[in-house]
This record gives C-alpha cells, structure tokens and sequence, in this order.
C-alpha cells in the first residue's frame, strides 16, 4: 500500500511538472494559428488590390461639410465583406450587396461567422455571434448616449485604420471621417446614385504608403478585454459598417498597445491580443510580425501612419 501511494505521488508530481508544458506548447501552437489566418486576410486584402486597383475602404463614411450626393452607404457593409473571394469565400460574399444596409441583410447572412477571422486564442466560431441590443457608451466622435446596436458574426482582427494625428474631437478633421484616415485601411466616401453608393472615392494604392510596404501595418490583432466577446461596444459584427471600432482600429501617441487581456481601453480604438506578451500584425508587404506589447506608443504610431516620413528599424 505504501508503494502504491508513492508511485500515485509520483505519478502526480510528474503530471503537475508535465501540465505547464502542454499548456504552452498548445498556446504555442495556437499562436501560430493566429499568424497564419493574418497572413491569409493580408493576402487576401493585397489581391483585392491587385484585382480592384486599391485597397477596400474600411467603411464607407461621408464627411460633414459633404453635399447630400455624398452622403449616403454610412451603414453600408465593412472591408472583411469586400475580401472574402479571395478567401475562397465568393459563394458567401454573393450573399451581401454593397448598396444595400448593412441592417437590411438576412439574419442568417450577418450572422455568420468566417473562422479565418478568429483567433483560436480567444474563441472558436461556435462563440462568434453578438446578440442585438442598446447599449449606453460614448463613440468615437466624442458622443454620448443609448447606441442601438444589431447582432451579427464578431472577428478578433481589425485593419489598421491609421494613428490619432488627424484628431479626434468631433471636429470635421478627425481621423473616422472619409479619406481621412493616415492608415492602409481606411474610411472613404461613397459614390451615390439614387442615393445608394456604387462604389468608393477615397482610394489608396501601394504607391500611397510612402514609408515602405515592410514598415506600414496592415492588419492587426483587436483589442477586446477578457469577458467581452461578443458584447457591445467592444466587441460588435465586423460586417457592421455603422461603427468604427467593429473592424478598424488605430494606434501610436494616446493610443497604446493594450498590455494584457484586462487592459481598459474606454475609446476601443486600441489594437491588443490575448497572446503572452505580443500582438501580431501583418504589414503591408504581407509578411507577419509578433510585436511586444511595451512597444512604445510613438513607434506604435509610426508602424501606423502610412506616410509621417518616419521609417522604424528594429522594434
């Protein structure tokens, strides 16, 4: 009975030494995964470009001085719904028209979530799908009240919608508004024909991002604090055009990195992951790079800005 006892003692101490391993070699691997479905939504957002002649707008967005031929799509659907034939997606991009609300789509085509868009950190697409609600939150124009908010399939990858330089004090310059952003991936206005956009003016081309393909973010992991997936404001449908932080984010100078899964971000302007101390990104050129959550905020910024002249060496 003794030697029972030792040898079951044994047995656990191994299981307990063994434990930790196994945990971080599955993160590690699930890491890898993240890498992966980045470097695929880069691919895919580059061949849109090489089809299309620009890259996607993030969303479509009028300015406010804007004549009423410009202002229309403002609910119109976002980037991930315009790339997804070159995910092998064109069946479910068929589904959805670019003239047609975001809002006004099936139940069954919002809702449904595209697993290359997860991160298998964090969740897998049987918990992908936020639930219609209003919900009380100040948004990024500086305006506070009730926000009605419609369900739809949620993402953890945002494009990368530039840096804060533009402002954003819910003046006409600030960074949401169309063609204003100093990112890749940004908010443009809309052609309007019978007050429907058929397609987008404020387009951006390789040629545009002036400091370097290998030196301009792409896209990103989003920031979305543990227990708030698939809830409002964070964490919303990344095919809802209506509002910025679903499928952009920025960062640099009062936008840093979010440090940890529990990082209060008030604005969800903020890039972060659920990974050990890094945050992936793919840039511009498609290559993909684990960045170190300490980076600081004014190299942040310059990863970016598509075109401050300022070129990051080693970070």
């Amino acid at each position: 009975m003794i030697e029972l006892l030792v040898v079951i003692a044994i047995i656990g101490l191994l299981l307990a030494l063994l434990l930790p391993a196994v945990q971080n070699a599955r993160s590690a691997a699930r890491a890898v995964q993240c890498r992966n479905n980045l470097k695929q939504i880069a691919f895919a957002t580059l061949s849109f470009h090489d089809a299309r002649g620009a890259f996607p707008p993030a969303q479509i967005m009028f300015r406010p001085a804007d004549p009423p031929s410009l202002q229309c799509g403002r609910e119109s659907v976002t980037w991930f719904v315009r790339i997804l034939p070159y995910l092998e997606q064109a069946n479910f991009e068929r589904q959805w028209d670019y003239r047609t609300m975001f809002p006004d789509h099936p139940e069954d085509v919002r809702r449904r979530p595209v697993p290359l868009y997860l991160c298998p950190e964090r969740r897998a697409a049987d918990n992908a799908v936020s639930e219609s609600a209003t919900v009380t939150f100040t948004a990024a124009c500086g305006c506070f009240g009730p926000q009605d908010f419609l369900g739809g399939a949620t993402g953890d990858y945002a494009g990368n919608h530039g840096d804060l330089s533009p402002g954003a004090w819910g003046f006409t310059g600030d960074f949401y508004w169309g063609g204003q952003g100093t990112g890749v991936l940004i908010n443009s206005r809309a052609f309007c024909v019978d007050e429907e956009p058929r397609g987008w003016i404020d387009k951006l081309t390789l040629k545009d991002v002036i400091d370097g393909t290998s030196n301009t973010f792409l896209v990103g992991e989003m920031h979305v604090p543990r227990g708030r997936l698939n809830q409002y404001p964070e964490n919303g449908s990344i095919y809802d055009g209506w509002h910025f932080a679903f499928s952009s984010r920025i960062g640099g100078k009062g936008v840093p990195l979010a440090n940890s899964p529990t990082y209060i971000d008030s604005r969800q302007y903020s890039f972060g992951s659920w990974h050990n101390g890094v945050c992936h990104f793919a840039l511009t050129d498609g290559s993909v790079r684990a960045v170190k959550n300490s980076i600081d905020e004014l190299v942040l910024g310059r990863l970016c800005h598509r075109h401050d002249g300022e070129v990051v060496g080693d970070y």
